[in-house]
């Protein structure tokens, strides 16, 4: 097995996502039941966690859009230090995104990028960025 060490940084992840159906309950097993130190919520879909450094997300499924079909499961999301440049190097390698790397929130020291992918048997991932602002 060879690895490929080229400088795209695609190595750690930054954050897992959890579908889960009921929010508020999630929320509550997880914080109180689990112990884990709840960091925001995103109304009315999204609550974050800290998981020892890696971010975990739990979300509401989505009806619509590209996510659609992924009712219940989790996607990893992996931290990488350039993501414009990580997307060009991935694309390069024959990865098709579903779309190309975009702000999806606007955090209080940081715009969080994030770009969207399938590995070969259809599961989705992500890379992503928290960009800080000037």
């Amino acid at each position: 097995m060879t690895e490929v060490n080229d400088g795209i940084g695609v190595s750690r992840i930054g954050q897992i996502a959890i579908t889960v159906e009921d929010l508020p309950r999630a929320i509550a097993f997880y914080r109180d039941v689990l112990g884990l130190r709840f960091l925001f919520e995103a109304p009315p879909a999204m609550a974050f966690f800290d998981c020892g450094g890696v971010r975990l997300m739990l979300s509401l499924p989505e009806e619509t859009g590209s996510h659609a079909g992924q009712r219940f499961g989790a996607i990893l999301y992996y931290a990488v230090d350039d993501i414009q440049q990580a997307a060009a190097a991935l694309t390069a390698r024959g990865v098709v995104f579903e779309q190309p790397p975009h702000i999806v929130a606007r955090l209080p020291q940081a715009d969080l990028w994030m770009a969207f992918l399938r590995d070969p048997d259809g599961q989705m991932l992500a890379i992503m960025r928290e960009a800080p602002r000037a």
